[in-house]
């Protein structure tokens, strides 16, 4: 299996023109993916309310006002689309847990090193990987997100991606992050009628092989399932000592 929406490339996501027009034509609130009604068990998991969230990307997602909601206290949202980031800090100018910068998650040099307890991405890698120069383009983002988190954080990336086109990017030991697989349905899939439960908790790692694969035997149960990667970045001086995804057989 391999999959991933660079495939389905007919726009340069990396662009913000494209993006500003697109926000332009399409103001109203809008979630890839996933809701974070479906995201909150991750979240809650693996980001404590206190972390001070990088979320990239943010668009005009609801996500970070509904963590705030649910008690986050400290996000700051970047995006590189100008008029989505103008439309969200008039949106959200009352609530001081939200704050909205204009930026290229390739180059988020305005932050000093470790600034940021957990980065949230939904979406974000997915459109650079739609973009021209799309490794390269991936590779900054990457090492950026890694630069900015603090030993102990976590990147949560939420994807199409499976982990043959998504763990390529996701294992360079420069980033010491050990990284954990999981996997949720698209909103609104059911199961067919007669197939009974699988009787497994979306909430388990799934297990991949020593090349960061699904096992062989593995079958998504909804072939349009979104992929959620738990990247842990370990302290420098562990980092040659432990392995860089669980789960491996």
């Amino acid at each position: 299996m391999e999959r991933d929406v660079s495939s389905y490339n007919t726009y340069n996501y990396g662009d913000a023109l494209y993006w500003d027009a697109r926000y332009v034509q399409e103001a109203s609130s809008f979630d890839w993916y996933q809701r974070y009604s479906s995201l909150r068990p991750f979240v809650r998991s693996f980001i404590p309310t206190s972390s001070r969230v990088l979320m990239v990307g943010c668009g005009n997602s609801l996500m970070s006002e509904d963590m705030v909601k649910d008690g986050y206290e400290d996000i700051m949202n970047i995006d590189i689309s100008s008029v989505a980031i103008e439309l969200m800090r008039t949106k959200y100018a009352y609530v001081p847990q939200l704050k909205y910068m204009q930026m290229d998650v390739r180059d988020m040099s305005f932050f000093p090193d470790e600034s940021f307890d957990s980065v949230i991405d939904k979406g974000t890698l997915d459109s650079l990987m739609c973009g021209n120069d799309a490794p390269l383009s991936a590779a900054r983002m990457l090492g950026e997100v890694s630069r900015l988190i603090k030993p102990g954080g976590t990147y949560m990336l939420v994807t199409y991606g499976d982990p043959k086109v998504r763990m390529p990017h996701l294992t360079r030991p420069v980033y010491n992050w050990k990284t954990s697989l999981y996997i949720i349905r698209k909103p609104g899939f059911q199961r067919p009628a007669g197939s009974g439960c699988s009787g497994k908790s979306y909430m388990e790692p799934i297990p991949v092989t020593s090349e960061g694969l699904l096992p062989q035997e593995y079958v998504l149960e909804d072939p349009d399932s979104h992929f959620i990667y738990v990247c842990k970045k370990t302290k420098e001086m562990d980092a040659a000592h432990v392995p860089l995804m669980n789960g491996v057989f």
